[in-house]
């Protein structure tokens, strides 16, 4: 409601009343509530401030009414923008600090006021930067030194304290621009003068370089805007930055998603695109970023500067980039006093143990690639004629004897544990004892290891022997006359049989079942007992439950839930 409802003190004194605006009537506040509904819907006009602005008629009546003490008069938002007394104002962008004197208004008398040694207005005399003079510029009325600027003060906002073309006078480029025409003027009358004395003749060549180049330099000022070019200032070429339209782009060379990844950012690739599809390095035009660096004498300049950080680690005086050809010398006499020495201690070692017969053999592609045995296969794989090839089924190495064995580890068993058959040790790295082990190892603690007797009791082991397989004879018989009977008797007893079983079973049942209620009882009995003269069932035995034992176990359990329980 855009309405003036105070009115200043100062205008009531000038009025001469002091009774104020003079009080609305019930139409008059009728009339302005209806004037008020019609501007916000719209259908009249919204009021005007003094600057012609339409004030919203939807703002509330505490912003829009003004204080008092502006002295409103009329409807008026002024007080609710910034007041321009408060509004900072900064320096412009073309104000700066003026620069050097203004030599053309030089004063020709001495002025009140002014220095009194160089005759300036701007300073005094102990201000004065002239070299001070036997008779001043006051008393000799000559040689008057120009006025100094009075520089003004500059309010510059945070932006304008930091620009760094602050105070930047764009005319003072105008020389720089003029001292580059004259350069090139002068470089194309210098032009001008060789094409006027003609091509000299390639007989009279005297060997010195060439000016092609120097002739050349505008060579791509035609191509200058061309896209994907520019020029380098230290260089008289243009670089091409931009892979050219006819070139395919990395990332079209495989259209695989988990192919080599694409970086879109600095344009690389730095796998091979093609790798996994079967074609190798030689067959591409491309094989990726890494391949490019890789190649050429990358790897050796890597190995020259390794090589220097390592010589300047150990104390020599060597760079890289400084001293390469230093460097150079230094790695080639390195490499080769190396070779020597790594060919003079394979010779030794050859000298002292042996075995350069097997160096000089041929390689094992040549041995295993070409044999006079011949196999024959059927179209499903199988061998018609010839052997087989063997295939090696273990990955372990076989048949080797270490320690001085005469066997293997595991050839011989005794009471849980793996050992050595030639000498019966348990022990995988002991070294081999012979049949002294084996003597050893059969001896118990009691009684001392047996003692081999003379050649002359020989005669009484092999009689004790032949006794021996004649008893071996005659149980072998009889175990044989015991098994034909058996199978005549299991022919008859093959039909009662199934008869036994069952009764065999019911049996078994019926024992279980008597055993479940023993210890039902015994159970009954401990519980009713005192805790303190209850016994311990620490050794008892814990076993499996045998089949007929849970069958006892299902027939004597209770069931609660079951509704003929209570019956039985």
């Amino acid at each position: 409601m855009a309405t003036v409802s105070k009115v200043a003190v100062s205008r009531l004194v000038k009025q001469g009343g002091d009774d104020g605006p003079a009080k609305k009537s019930r139409d008059e506040y009728r009339k302005a509530k209806e004037l008020e509904e019609a501007r916000k819907l719209g259908t009249e006009p919204a009021a005007v401030d003094e600057e012609g602005k339409d004030i919203n008629p939807h703002i509330p009546q505490y912003i829009s009414d003004a204080p008092w003490y502006l002295d409103p008069k009329g409807p008026t938002l002024k007080h609710q923008r910034q007041q321009e007394e408060k509004i900072k104002t900064y320096s412009g962008i073309t104000e700066w600090y003026k620069r050097g004197v203004d030599t053309t208004k030089t004063a020709t008398r001495y002025r009140k006021g002014a220095c009194e040694n160089c005759g300036a207005m701007t300073h005094k005399k102990r201000d004065c930067l002239e070299r001070p003079r036997k008779v001043g510029a006051k008393f000799t009325g000559a040689n008057f030194a120009p006025d100094e600027f009075e520089q003004p003060t500059l309010d510059q906002s945070f932006d304008g304290k930091r620009d760094r073309w602050n105070g930047y006078d764009n005319e003072d480029y105008q020389d720089v621009m003029e001292d580059f025409k004259k350069l090139e003027e002068a470089k194309k009358d210098i032009k001008k003068s060789k094409l006027s004395k003609g091509k000299p003749n390639p007989e009279e060549d005297d060997g010195d370089e060439s000016s092609e180049a120097e002739d050349d330099e505008d060579k791509y000022v035609d191509d200058m805007d061309m896209i994907g070019t520019k020029v380098d200032a230290s260089e008289r070429y243009t670089v091409r930055n931009l892979r050219i339209r006819e070139d395919t782009a990395k990332y079209l060379r495989n259209l695989d998603p988990n192919s080599a990844h694409y970086d879109p950012k600095t344009r690389s690739m730095r796998k091979n695109p093609y790798e996994g599809t079967g074609k190798s390095v030689e067959e591409v035009d491309y094989a990726g970023d890494n391949f490019i660096r890789i190649s050429g004498d990358t790897v050796n300049h890597a190995k020259s500067t390794m090589f220097a950080w390592e010589a300047a680690r150990k104390g020599l005086d060597v760079h890289m980039l400084a001293e390469p050809t230093k460097l150079e010398a230094l790695k080639s006499e390195y490499e080769t006093k190396k070779n020597q020495f790594k060919s003079d201690m394979n010779k030794g070692i050859l000298e002292k143990y042996g075995g350069e017969e097997h160096l000089d053999a041929p390689p094992r592609e040549l041995i295993f690639s070409q044999t006079e045995d011949y196999v024959e296969y059927s179209r499903h794989g199988k061998v018609l004629k010839g052997e087989e090839k063997t295939i090696v089924r273990s990955r372990y190495e076989e048949d080797v004897f270490p320690n001085n064995h005469k066997s293997v580890f595991g050839s011989w068993w005794n009471s849980g544990d793996w050992g050595y058959k030639c000498c019966h040790s348990t022990v995988k790295n002991s070294y081999c004892t012979g049949e002294a082990g084996k003597e050893v190892s059969n001896a118990t603690l009691t009684l001392p290891p047996k003692i081999e007797k003379e050649p002359s009791s020989e005669s009484e082991p092999e009689v004790e022997t032949k006794k021996q397989k004649k008893k071996k004879k005659k149980k072998k018989s009889k175990r044989k006359k015991k098994s034909k009977k058996e199978e005549s008797s299991s022919s008859s007893s093959s039909s009662s049989e199934s008869e036994d079983e069952e009764a065999v079973k019911k049996r078994k049942i019926d024992e279980a079942k008597k055993k479940l209620e023993d210890e039902e009882r015994r159970a009954e009995s401990l519980l009713n007992m005192d805790e303190r003269k209850r016994p311990y069932n620490s050794m008892a035995e814990a076993k499996a439950p045998t089949e007929e034992e849970l069958e006892a176990y299902y027939l004597k359990r209770r069931r609660d839930e079951d509704p003929m329980a209570k019956f039985l």
